[in-house]
């Protein structure tokens, strides 16, 4: 199919509830809905066991998606929503947080592995693919920590709150910048 006519697809990763909600490994929900209120739209239609909204970013018609599946089995919710009509794996932009990147930072990739990541892992095997676009946000705590899964399922200090809306910010414009100029424009600018 031709991907000009397709539409970008953004998933940002996380877990659904309020309990979650402000964790770190929900900082691809955040981003998803920083975007969702900057073109004034909402997440909320439910589809393969995701919440989506349709937005227009830049003149290009993009899908806002958090998968209500849990972390572990986001896959079976982001392979289900790129088998539809009108969408591919070629316009997935996959939204993680990363604990081996600095707090503060982000990467993007064009491809690559899950990088002991389960949501991205579990994409990877149910797309039986890893050539999506992914955006990575840094979380590595500046000391060594204990238990890695209470960690990323803990809120952020308030310390760290005011560097969350700048990553925020910038993982939106990052978003923006691949949708209309492409990965490697974005990479530039970003990494």
């Amino acid at each position: 199919m031709n991907s000009s006519s397709e539409n970008w697809l953004i998933v940002g990763l996380g877990n659904p509830g309020a309990l979650y909600e402000k964790t770190r490994h929900n900082l691809g929900f955040m981003v998803v809905d920083r975007l969702a209120r900057e073109v004034q739209t909402q997440v909320k239609r439910d589809e393969c066991r995701a919440l989506v909204g349709r937005a227009i970013i830049e003149n290009q018609t993009v899908e806002l998606a958090k998968p209500q599946t849990y972390m572990n089995l986001s896959g079976e919710s982001v392979s289900c929503l790129v088998s539809k009509p009108d969408r591919s794996a070629d316009k997935l932009i996959v939204i993680s947080d990363d604990l081996a990147l600095p707090f503060g930072t982000i990467r993007l990739r064009p491809r690559g592995s899950h990088g002991g990541h389960n949501g991205l892992r579990s994409i990877i095997d149910c797309l039986k693919d890893n050539d999506f676009i992914r955006l990575r946000i840094g979380i590595m705590p500046e000391h060594p920590i204990a238990n890695t899964k209470n960690f990323v399922l803990e809120n952020f200090s308030k310390g760290e709150s005011e560097t969350v809306e700048k990553i925020l910010e910038m993982s939106a414009d990052a978003v923006r910048i691949v949708v209309t100029d492409g990965i490697e424009k974005a990479m530039a600018k970003f990494n």
